[in-house]
C-alpha cells in the first residue's frame, strides 16, 4: 500500500482485507484457516478494524496526554502522574487469571463484550464527578483520587480480557498477514489519533466552563465510542477456546503420524525434520523453545521497565516544566501518530520479509537513544516550530516498528494450543517491569539534586540499550540472521 500526500480514506483502509486468491492459497497451507471462509475472515478483518478506530478514541481520551493534562489541572504532581501510568501495567497481573477464566468458556466474544463493556462504562462515574466537582467546588485532590480509582477498577477488569482478544485475533488472522494486516488496522487507529487528539485538546482548552469540565464533556464522548467499537465486534467470527484446543490436538496426532511414516524411509531426514517441529510448532514447550520463550521474556521484561522510566513524563516536562500549552502538546502527539501512520505499511511488509526479531534489534537501538534529544530542550520558538514536531516524527515512525513487531513476535514464540495462557504470561511480566519502571522514574524526578525529568530520560537510555541484549539470543522462525540483514542493508545502501 503506497500513501499519498492526502490522507487515506478511512473506509477503503478498513476495508482493505487479504484479497480473495491470497486467502485461498493460504487456507491450503495454513491450519489456522482451514475452518474459516474466505467471507467470514474478510468480514472479520474489516469489522476488527473499525473496532480499533472507535477504541482508539475511547484509550486516547481516558489515557495519554489529554488525561494527565486534566490531573496536572487538578493540581497533580508527577508521583501521581507516574502512578497513573503505572496502574494499567500492574493490572497486567490478572492476565494469566483471564487467560484461564477465558479458556473454560465458549465464545471468545461474549466473553470479550462481558469483560470490556463494564470496565468502558465505569468511566461514566467520572463524567459524574467532575459534574459535581464543578458545581459543587470539591477539592481538585478528591477527583484526583476518585480517577485514579476509577482508571484502576476499569483496567483490573479490562486485563481479565486482554490475553483472550488477543488469541481471538491470532485465530483469526493468519501468521503469514499479521504483519500487513495489523499494520493496516494500526494504521486506522493511528490516523484517529493523528485527526481526533489536537481537536479534542483544542475543544478542552477551548471549552467555556473551563478545561475540567471541557474534559468531561470529551470524556463522555469517549465512553459513548467504546461501547460503539465493541458493537463492532459483533460482526467478527466467533471462536470457541475449546474447540480450538481440540484442533490443536488433532493437528498434532496427524503431524506425529505423517513423521512416522515418513521414519522408515529416510530416517535423517525425519529426525532433522522433527527437532524442527519440536522447536516451533509443539504446543508444550521443549527444552529448546523454554529457553527461546524464557529470553523473549527477559527482553520484554526489561524494555518495559527502561522504557517506562521515562515515557509517561515526556508529556509532563513540557506541560509542566516547560509550561507549553495544552495545544501545542496535542499536536506534537498527532504528529507522532502521523509517522506511525506513514511508517506502518512499510515495517509491516518489512517485518514479513526480513522477520520480526532483527527489526525490533536495529530500531530498537534508535528508539534507546531518543530520551537523550529531549536534553537541554526549551520552549523558545525553534523547538516548538522545529525540535519537537521532528523529535515526535522520529518517535513515532521508530516506535511503531517496536509496537507491531514486538506483538508478531510473541505470536511467533508462543505455542498455538493455550495461546491466551502465554499472552497472560508476557502481559504480567511486562506489566510488573512497566509499572516497577514508571514508579521508579516518579519517584526519582522528584530530586532535582539528582537531576530530576531529565536524569530520568539519561537513565532511561542506558537501560533500554541493556534490555536489547537478550533479544539478540531470541529466536523467530522465517527471521533472517541478523548479520544477514546488516549485511543486506550495507549492500542496498552501498547501491
Amino acid at each position: 500500500m503506497i500513501f499519498s500526500p492526502s490522507p487515506p480514506n478511512l473506509e477503503s483502509t478498513a476495508i482493505d482485507a487479504p484479497s480473495p486468491e491470497l486467502l485461498e492459497k493460504l487456507a491450503t497451507t495454513d491450519g489456522s484457516l482451514s475452518k474459516l471462509t474466505k467471507p467470514e475472515i474478510r468480514s472479520s478483518l474489516k469489522a476488527s478494524t473499525w473496532d480499533g478506530v472507535f477504541a482508539a478514541v475511547f484509550s486516547s481520551i481516558t489515557g495519554g496526554v489529554l488525561l494527565s493534562n486534566f490531573l496536572l489541572d487538578l493540581g497533580a504532581n508527577a508521583m501521581e502522574i507516574g502512578l497513573l501510568s503505572s496502574i494499567p501495567m500492574l493490572a497486567n497481573f490478572l492476565q494469566p487469571v483471564g487467560a484461564y477464566i477465558s479458556e473454560q468458556t465458549n465464545s471468545r466474544h461474549w466473553y470479550s463484550l462481558w469483560i470490556f463493556a463494564p470496565s468502558r462504562s465505569l468511566w461514566l462515574a467520572l463524567v459524574v464527578g467532575i459534574a459535581w466537582q464543578c458545581w459543587h467546588q470539591v477539592d481538585g485532590h478528591q477527583l484526583i483520587i476518585w480517577t485514579i480509582a476509577i482508571l484502576s477498577v476499569s483496567h483490573l477488569m479490562g486485563a481479565l480480557g486482554s490475553a483472550s482478544w488477543l488469541s481471538w485475533m491470532a485465530a483469526l488472522v493468519p501468521p503469514r498477514l499479521r504483519g500487513r494486516y495489523f499494520g493496516i488496522r494500526n494504521i486506522a487507529t493511528n490516523l484517529t489519533n493523528l485527526i481526533g487528539v489536537p481537536l479534542l485538546g483544542i475543544a478542552v482548552a477551548a471549552w467555556p466552563g473551563g478545561k475540567v469540565e471541557g474534559y468531561g464533556a470529551i470524556l463522555l464522548l469517549g465512553v459513548i465510542a467504546g461501547i460503539v467499537s465493541l458493537c463492532f465486534q459483533f460482526f467478527m467470527t466467533d471462536v470457541n477456546p475449546k474447540e480450538e484446543r481440540e484442533r490443536g490436538r488433532e493437528g498434532e496426532e496427524s503431524e506425529e503420524g505423517r513423521h512416522g511414516e515418513g521414519r522408515g524411509e529416510n530416517h535423517s531426514l525425519n529426525t532433522q525434520h522433527s527437532t524442527l517441529h519440536t522447536s516451533y510448532s509443539t504446543p508444550h514447550f521443549g527444552e529448546g523453545e523454554l529457553a527461546n520463550f524464557l529470553k523473549f521474556l527477559l527482553y520484554f521484561g526489561l524494555w518495559m521497565f527502561a522504557v517506562n522510566v521515562s515515557s509517561p513524563f515526556f508529556n509532563l516536562y513540557m506541560l509542566d516544566n516547560l509550561a507549553i500549552d495544552i495545544r501545542w502538546v496535542t499536536i506534537y502527539t498527532s504528529l507522532n501518530a502521523g509517522a506511525s501512520l506513514l511508517m506502518l505499511v512499510v515495517w509491516g511488509k518489512l517485518a514479513d520479509r526480513i522477520g520480526n526479531r532483527p527489526l525490533l534489534v536495529l530500531v530498537g537501538i534508535l528508539v534507546a537513544l531518543t530520551p537523550l534529544m529531549w536534553l537541554g530542550s526549551g520552549n523558545n520558538p525553534i523547538y516548538l516550530w522545529v525540535w519537537f514536531p521532528l523529535l515526535h516524527l522520529l518517535t513515532g515512525g521508530a516506535g511503531i516498528a517496536i509496537d507491531l513487531c514486538g506483538n508478531n513476535l510473541q505470536m511467533a514464540v508462543a505455542p498455538e494450543r493455550h495461546q491466551a495462557t502465554y499472552f497472560g504470561i508476557t502481559a504480567a511480566v511486562a506489566g510488573l517491569s512497566g509499572a516497577l519502571g514508571t514508579t521508579a522514574g516518579g519517584f526519582l524526578a522528584q530530586f532535582a539534586d539528582y537531576g530530576g525529568l531529565p536524569g530520568i530520560f539519561a537513565l532511561s537510555a542506558v537501560l533500554r540499550l541493556v534490555a536489547l541484549l537478550p533479544l539478540v539470543f531470541v529466536q523467530e522462525k522465517r527471521s533472517q540472521p541478523l548479520r544477514d540483514t546488516l549485511r543486506s542493508l550495507v549492500g542496498r545502501s552501498a547501491k
